[in-house]
């Protein structure tokens, strides 16, 4: 049965989900990741992309993922169309590959940035990576060199990261350096083995 061993990493952009995913699947866990999964389903459907974006979206044959992630997060209606046409798509791709480790009987990662922005996800478990706003500001003005308002656009774009907190079965805080970062992790492999008597 899909879901019954799946553990939802989410969190908000820059709050550091992708490193927290690397670390667990260092320590073992198998990985569903929802981004790689929508990186390999876009390019496969460069004509739908061109029908509802325009051709601006498209150099040379294939999408220019920045003028799309350019056009998307400045406007929500054009978000929400690309949500509404990707989200089942991954949704499907996820739920394949779910069944295929729930033989190993044994819990694994799902993760999915906009999972509380999507649906159709049955998980009984729910990790939220956690860095405060100004935080998540603060990363991405580095690491993409946007403008403070650029980055706030982003982090605007997603349900905020509080509210997201409040969600979660259980909170990996991401605010400070490496160190505490792992005595997370170690916390969150703890609580996993108690829930699911892994040994």
């Amino acid at each position: 049965m899909a879901y019954e061993h799946a553990i939802v990493l989410t969190g908000g952009i820059a709050t550091g989900k992708s490193t927290v995913s690397a670390l667990l699947k260092e320590q073992g866990f198998d990985i569903i990741d929802a981004d790689i999964i929508s990186k390999s389903i876009l390019p496969l459907h460069i004509e739908e992309v061109e029908q509802l974006f325009g051709k601006n979206v498209v150099i040379n044959g294939k999408i220019d993922r920045k003028a799309l992630g350019s056009l998307i997060f400045n406007s929500k209606t054009e978000r929400e169309k690309l949500n509404a046409f990707l989200h089942p798509l991954i949704r499907e791709e996820i739920f394949r590959q779910s069944e295929i480790l729930e033989q190993k009987q044994k819990p694994y990662i799902i993760d999915i940035p906009l999972y509380f922005e999507s649906d159709g996800y049955d998980c009984k478990v729910i990790v939220v990576v956690y860095a405060p706003i100004e935080v998540q500001r603060k990363r991405l003005m580095i690491r993409e060199n946007f403008t403070k308002e650029e980055a706030q656009k982003r982090i605007d774009a997603q349900i905020s990261i509080e509210d997201k907190r409040i969600r979660a079965d259980f909170l990996i805080n991401n605010s400070f350096d490496r160190k505490f970062l792992d005595d997370e992790i170690e916390k969150f492999i703890k609580y996993i083995r108690g829930r699911y008597a892994v040994r």
